[in-house]
């Protein structure tokens, strides 16, 4: 089989299910459109998979995608969230965060991992980047626990387990791109996810406390009532953002998108002004780095909608329906399923790519399934979050192992139990949806 110099497949009957032609669709789309003989987008690939039934120019309406893709209001939360990750880890936000946790449960057996959790959960109401809060958490806490005496790859481990916590907890950067791409509710996502991001913290401490009986490790000595006043006092600024982020969008004060302006404007008021600790000369590294991350991001979000727009056209959805339809009837089996289904792909793919391919996929089949959107969302995100953490491609593993200096394997074994905790959660949030439902009624959601 070979392609002409239309880049039509040669021996390709006309009727067949798909045409490898250019060709054709550039002169169709140029005929509807009044632009023949001209060239708009010069995008020009040697062949694409293309319905005949759709006769049109494939290269024009990639690049509109394409660019349809990042026009969308709700993601200009995206950046600003990862502005507000990087000035709270060099602000000094994210240490006297973990400086509180520290005093509140550091004497405790495994003191340091409790620590590590609980700060863990405080910075994801903080910045919602499972890799920010991660990094931040592995800089200040895996040279302590080490120097305690603890396992280096379990302590690893663990730090990453803590890491994913924060796509869930509001604000979460992954339900912003969920609910652009499903169409949902971001506030209601973001209410959604408190009492499960909270439920997975609590699985892995009791993880930890398992683990941890296995090492004799002596805990630091109990904080006074005066050190523990001290560490909350100085961590009150830090700890105001997340009851102002909530409190605003329960009251309906700002949108999600606007939640995300808030946070990085307080972050960078308390930094610059109240803590002193980030300086104006430090501000340009500030903004690259959140710039570089959100590029990506942003990038691999619009490149996604293409993906979407080709899923609609091939009728994948409709199929995916039909191959899961003796399911329809019990939600709760098309939920395991699906979550099956999303545990594989996690395995190989990074949590944004994932979203943004498969909802097109999934929200039409949850829809016919009569599941509600937001708390399929509330799953869907969380089994992402810990695919972060899925070997072999893990990119909060990743963060571990290259901050901690420490091997792929040995994270890998580390977080093990921790990870199994988390999709022990995961499960009972299937089986049990008043979980998540009842919390939301209760927030007003």
């Amino acid at each position: 089989m070979s392609r002409d110099e239309s880049g039509t497949v040669v021996g390709a009957r006309r009727g067949s299910p798909l045409v490898l032609g250019i060709g054709d669709g550039r002169t169709a789309m140029a005929r509807q459109t009044g632009l023949d003989k001209k060239t708009v987008l010069n995008i020009r690939p040697a062949y694409l998979l293309v319905p005949a039934t759709l006769e049109l120019a494939a290269e024009q309406i990639i690049a509109q995608n394409l660019i349809n893709g990042a026009d969308s209001f709700p993601l200009m939360a995206v950046p600003f969230f990862m502005l507000a990750g990087e000035i709270m880890n060099v602000g000094g936000l994210s240490r006297r965060i973990v400086n509180l946790a520290l005093t509140l449960v550091g004497h405790h057996r495994g003191g340091l991992g409790f620590v590590a959790i609980v700060a863990a959960c405080m910075l994801a109401a903080l910045s919602g980047s499972a890799v920010a809060d991660t990094a931040a958490l592995a800089s200040l806490l895996l040279p302590m626990m080490v120097r305690a005496g603890h396992d280096k790859a379990t302590a690893g481990g663990l730090i990453a387990s803590a890491g994913i916590i924060a796509p869930v907890i509001p604000p979460s950067i992954g339900f912003v791109i969920f609910g652009v791409a499903a169409n949902v509710s971001i506030g209601k996502l973001f209410l959604a996810g408190i009492v499960p991001g909270l439920l997975m913290g609590l699985s892995i401490a009791m993880a930890w406390w398992f683990v941890s009986r296995r090492e004799n490790i002596v805990p630091p000595p109990k904080a006074s009532t005066a050190d523990r006043l001290q560490a909350l006092k100085e961590s009150t600024w830090a700890l105001g953002l997340p009851v102002i982020v909530v409190v605003g969008l329960k009251m309906g004060v700002f949108t999600p998108t606007e939640a995300a302006v808030v946070a990085a404007v307080y972050a960078l008021a308390v930094s610059l002004f109240v803590y002193r600790e980030l300086r104006l000369d430090k501000l340009p590294a500030v903004f690259v780095s959140a710039a570089k991350t959100t590029s990506v991001i942003m990038f691999l979000v619009a490149a996604a909608m293409v993906s979407a727009w080709l899923i609609t056209v091939a009728d994948i959805p409709s199929k995916m329906i039909s191959l899961l339809e003796p399911l329809m009837g019990n939600p709760t089996l098309l939920l395991l399923a699906i979550m099956l289904l999303v545990m594989a792909v996690g395995t190989a793919m990074d949590m944004t790519p994932t979203i943004l391919i498969l909802t097109p996929v999934l929200m039409p089949v949850v829809k016919a399934a009569g599941i509600d959107p937001v708390y399929f969302g509330v799953l869907f995100i969380i089994n992402n979050a810990i695919g972060l953490i899925t070997p072999p491609v893990g990119t909060v593993l990743n963060v571990v192992a290259g901050v901690g200096r420490i091997s792929m394997s040995q994270v890998t074994r580390g977080v093990m139990p921790f990870m199994v905790a988390q999709f022990i959660v995961m499960f009972l949030l299937v089986l049990f949806p008043s979980i998540v439902l009842v919390p939301l009624r209760l927030l007003g959601g």
